[in-house]
């Protein structure tokens, strides 16, 4: 500002009060805000007082051990693969072998299989008994089965569905079923009816695959 007469200078002296009062007025405010943040810091020692620490035997942390998430995620997945994977529309009849009994071997394997399988080659390491099941549940013990012989290695096992006397109209309903099952299992390489020793026409001897090689 230029000072042309002596009321420019009142009025520059006015400007400079305003600035100093204005820088006063921001000091203060500066002031009472570290002052609050201070009070605040130390409000809980100016409302209690002192303190003194109890004498505490000190207590040793044991450590959990961790639980392990469970996968239920995959029971789900493994189950509803299960559940999907067998089919009661599937034909069978294409796929089977036709003789004295019936048995089927998948494409690949050579007749021999299945008459080494007849004849007791391999002998039976687990049976499942389905008698008194439901179709429902028929179809989805026999996929476990299945899945948990192959599992640990189990190469040949025995079905008993039974020979259906008790089914409507003596039809052994159950009996048609499994076969169509098993064909659609990749585990099983072939399967014949069974020696009358072991359970005859109401049941079949499974060939499985080697783990490994699924």
């Amino acid at each position: 500002m230029r000072v042309h007469a002596l009321s420019d200078l009142k009025q520059v002296a006015q400007v400079l009060k305003m600035q100093r009062e204005a820088l006063q007025l921001r000091q203060a405010q500066e002031q009472a805000r570290r002052e609050a943040i201070e009070r605040e810091r130390h409000l809980f020692r100016h409302e209690v007082g002192a303190v003194t620490p109890l004498n505490v035997t000190p207590r040793a942390v044991v450590a959990r051990a961790p639980v392990l998430p469970l996968p239920l995620q995959l029971e789900i997945d493994e189950q509803r693969a299960l559940y999907e994977s067998i089919s009661d529309d599937f034909d069978v009849t294409t796929l089977m072998d036709t003789d004295e009994a019936l048995s089927y071997r998948q494409p690949g394997v050579a007749p021999e299989v299945a008459r080494k399988l007849r004849l007791g080659h391999w002998s039976i390491q687990a049976s499942l008994d389905m008698h008194g099941l439901r179709l429902d549940e028929a179809r989805e013990a026999l996929g476990q089965f299945v899945r948990n012989c192959h599992k640990k290695g189990i190469r040949c096992v025995r079905i008993i569905h039974g020979k259906g006397h008790g089914s409507p109209g003596r039809v052994p309903i159950l009996k048609v079923r499994v076969q169509r099952w098993l064909v659609q299992k990749q585990e099983v390489l072939a399967f014949v009816q069974a020696k009358a020793s072991d359970g005859g026409a109401g049941a079949v001897v499974v060939l499985l695959d080697r783990a490994h090689r699924r």
